[in-house]
C-alpha cells in the first residue's frame, strides 16, 4: 500500500509541475510564431496534445526514485554505483529531455533535464535510505526433500 501511495503522488506531482510550470512557456513557444503577416490559431487538438505529452512525460520522470530503489532491491544498482556514474546519468538525463519534450527549444528541455538531475539525486538518497536491503519474504523455494523408497 504504501508503494502504490508513493508512486501516485509522484505521479501527479510530476504532472502538475509539468502542467503548472512547464506548460506555460511551452503553450506560449507553440503560439510564439505570430507577425505581422502570420497569426497562430492552435487547434484545440493540439492544444490537448501538447498538454497531455508534457502531463505524461512529466509524471514518468518523478517516478525515477521509486524506480531507483527498486532496482537497488532487486541488486542492480547501488549507491557507489550511482554515484560513480554520475556524469553518465547527467548526459543521459538531458538524452531523454530531449527526446521527451514535444516542443524543440532549449528552455522546455532545461525544464525537464534540471529536475531529472535533482531527482537523480533524491535517487541516490532514497537508495541510501531504503535500497540498502533487498526483498522481504521472497527467498528461494527450499527443495523438496526426495524419497529414498524405491
Amino acid at each position: 500500500m504504501p508503494f502504490s501511495l508513493l508512486s501516485s503522488f509522484c505521479f501527479i506531482g510530476g504532472a502538475a509541475f509539468g502542467y503548472l510550470v512547464v506548460f506555460p512557456p511551452a503553450f506560449k513557444f507553440l503560439v510564439g510564431y505570430n507577425n505581422d503577416f502570420l497569426t497562430s490559431l492552435p487547434a484545440v487538438s493540439e492544444y490537448f496534445t501538447l498538454a497531455i505529452r508534457l502531463l505524461l512525460a512529466f509524471g514518468v520522470i518523478f517516478e525515477m526514485p521509486i524506480f531507483m530503489v527498486f532496482l537497488a532491491k532487486v541488486g542492480l544498482v547501488d549507491t557507489k554505483f550511482l554515484n560513480r556514474n554520475r556524469k553518465y546519468a547527467i548526459l543521459i538525463n538531458f538524452v531523454i529531455a530531449a527526446i521527451l519534450t514535444p516542443t524543440p527549444d532549449v528552455v522546455n528541455q532545461m525544464m525537464m533535464g534540471i529536475p531529472l538531475m535533482i531527482l537523480y539525486e533524491i535517487s541516490v538518497v532514497a537508495v541510501w535510505a531504503f535500497g540498502r536491503k533487498g526483498f522481504q519474504g521472497f527467498d528461494a523455494p527450499s527443495e523438496p526433500e526426495k524419497d529414498e523408497t524405491v
